[in-house]
């Protein structure tokens, strides 16, 4: 019997005793959390009263980023399809005037919450450390404690599609790193009541549409 015929058995015997790593099966619960930063890539309509251009030809406004903790969980219904819901502690944009009222600076706040729920799909076998996934869902954002210099703000709450790509290596059968980026349609109709109480700007949009960073650690369960 050959040396390498012995040393061949005896891999084959290792690797029959050895548990085989499994990343994600069928039934896993899986906790990301880390960092999430949220850039809007915005716009928004005119501000008008009464149809008429009163703060300027191109009074606009803009919201600027924000960096929060997130939390995300995945249940696992095969070891290729998982169902993800993204929560955060509450994100705080600054709104600024752009176009006529730019020199206006911060003009007013708002806090929202983005909890998104995604249908994901993992291409690589259990087995792999590395896990590669994409997903596409529904996101949902409720603006609250609105302001504004001008009077009092009021935003509309967003339903819209949500899109997502990720990967996550694992250091261990249940620790690992991850890193995670989805762009979701967030749009809001917003209405300022004036200094005055009594005047209301005609509802204008305000597209945000994020792009959507994370940073984090894995943890399966």
């Amino acid at each position: 019997m050959s040396r390498t015929f012995k040393l061949g058995v005896l891999a084959a015997a290792v690797m029959a005793v050895a548990p085989a790593t499994q990343a994600f099966e069928a039934g896993d619960f899986i906790v990301r959390a880390g960092a999430v930063h949220v850039a809007p890539d915005d716009s928004s309509e005119v501000i008008t009263v009464g149809s008429v251009a009163a703060l300027g030809a191109d009074a606009r406004v803009a919201v600027d980023s924000n960096t929060q903790l997130g939390l995300r969980g995945t249940y696992m219904f095969t070891s290729n399809l998982g169902l993800g819901v993204l929560a955060a502690t509450p994100f705080k944009h600054n709104i600024s005037g752009a176009g006529d009222i730019a020199a206006l600076g911060d003009i007013g706040e708002t806090k929202q919450l983005p909890p998104t729920i995604t249908l994901q799909y993992y291409p690589m076998k259990s087995s792999s450390a590395v896990q590669p996934y994409a997903g596409v869902g529904v996101n949902y954002t409720t603006f609250f404690e609105e302001k504004t210099v001008l009077g009092e703000l009021d935003l509309d709450d967003s339903v819209g599609v949500a899109v997502e790509f990720g990967v996550d290596y694992m250091l261990s059968e249940q620790f690992g790193l991850n890193a995670a980026v989805w762009w979701a349609d967030i749009n809001t109709d917003a209405q300022v009541t004036l200094a005055d109480g009594v005047t209301k700007t005609d509802k204008f949009e305000v597209e945000i549409d994020p792009m959507v960073y994370m940073v984090g650690f894995t943890y399966k369960f």
